[in-house]
């Protein structure tokens, strides 16, 4: 690498840091930005292992602005990026344990003004997965219509390439091991060199509090939470127009992806950062789940894995400045949400590290001042 020295230096080069590089070149062609990944390639951890659905009231209402303001460039894609959306609407059914469910659910997605119906039971059997559930899971559902499968790989990779021909500088295998600031300056050590830059952003996910602590920043309480998928194989082969089904209790959702159902049980586990794995008793209480709510057979476990969703303990993401620690910008917890809101989440940290005022307003969800 020849050049060492940044106006930007960007830890972490998932979905988080690699839309908020795009979107600073985006804004201001000419800047040096500097995108550091410790893994040998971007995304190996949590933006390679979503399960990539575009649903707009997804994160509460407090997330839904960011989700609404990325829905058009979703839909028409910037030069650079191919297309990123497969229609597929989204659809809660009540579970038999959670009466009431639905109606705490439909008060959320009022609150946030998000587009959605109810069906009916006779509605709900005439659907594609009517004939999927047990008559106690059929009573009624919420629809959201406007819902998506996300081509993760196409947004992660359009981001990479920069924005108008500009392109930051990407070193991976770049674990950075020292921060310190100094004469108004980040000098950065990492296990491919050491670089030089007026601001640092951290976006390193689950690994993101102990950026921080490197920097002399306070930490902000992050949790990683493990998120378990199995990929199944059953008799009848998954509708291709089968929506996203999730339960109202939160204990399972699945998806088809061609002749295979993607199944999770919607877990939460506090873990540590890590390169994290499966758990085998998870896997096995989803699919008896699954098989307790549906009237078709499981006929193998083909392939499982796990991913770490990082969030603040108020589980909104932490966006701005360090109240505390010159040049450091905060860019994380962005738990679940963080690849549908990526378009709007990196322009509103572009313009902040810019200085310049967001089309959103960043008050939800500025770092300064919460949790130290």
């Amino acid at each position: 690498m020849k050049n060492t020295d940044f106006d930007i230096a960007i830890i972490g080069a998932g979905i988080a840091g690699a839309s908020t590089a795009w979107a600073l070149l985006e804004a201001a062609p000419q800047l040096r930005v500097l995108l550091l990944e410790m893994e040998e390639r971007p995304g190996y951890h949590t933006t390679g292992r979503s399960a990539a659905i575009f649903i707009e009231s997804y994160g509460g209402p407090a997330v839904v602005p960011l989700s609404h303001a990325s829905r058009a460039f979703f839909g028409e894609p910037p030069a650079g990026f191919g297309p990123l959306l497969q229609h597929r609407p989204s659809l809660m059914v009540e579970a038999p344990e959670d009466p009431g469910g639905l109606e705490r659910v439909a008060a959320e997605f009022d609150e946030g003004k998000v587009d959605y119906r109810w069906l009916d039971a006779v509605a709900l059997a005439a659907s594609p997965v009517g004939p999927m559930l047990k008559p106690a899971w059929c009573r009624q559902a919420l629809i959201e219509p406007d819902c998506h499968d996300i081509d993760v790989a196409a947004l992660h990779q359009g981001f990479l390439r920069g924005a108008g021909g500009a392109r930051m500088t990407l070193v991976t295998d770049a674990e950075v091991t020292g921060l310190e600031r100094r004469a108004g300056r980040w000098h950065i050590t990492t296990r491919a060199g050491d670089m030089t830059a007026s601001l640092l952003v951290n976006a390193a996910g689950a690994w993101a509090d102990g950026v921080a602590a490197l920097a002399g920043a306070a930490p902000r309480g992050l949790m990683p939470l493990r998120r378990t998928m199995a990929v199944l194989r059953i008799d009848p082969v998954p509708p291709a127009d089968l929506p996203t089904v999730m339960s109202s209790d939160g204990s399972f959702y699945f998806k088809p992806d061609a002749d295979r159902l993607w199944l999770s049980p919607h877990d939460e586990i506090p873990d540590v950062p890590h390169d994290v794995r499966p758990d085998e008793m998870d896997l096995a209480v989803v699919i008896d789940r699954f098989e307790q709510a549906t009237t078709v057979a499981v006929k193998r476990l083909e392939s499982s894995w796990a991913g770490l969703r990082t969030f603040a303990p108020d589980r909104l993401p932490l966006f701005g400045f360090d109240d505390g620690v010159e040049g450091f910008f905060w860019c994380a917890g962005q738990g679940g949400f963080g690849i549908q809101t990526a378009p709007a989440a990196g322009r509103l940290c572009a313009a902040m590290l810019l200085g310049r005022t967001p089309e959103l307003d960043p008050a939800p969800w500025l770092a300064t001042r919460r949790f130290v």
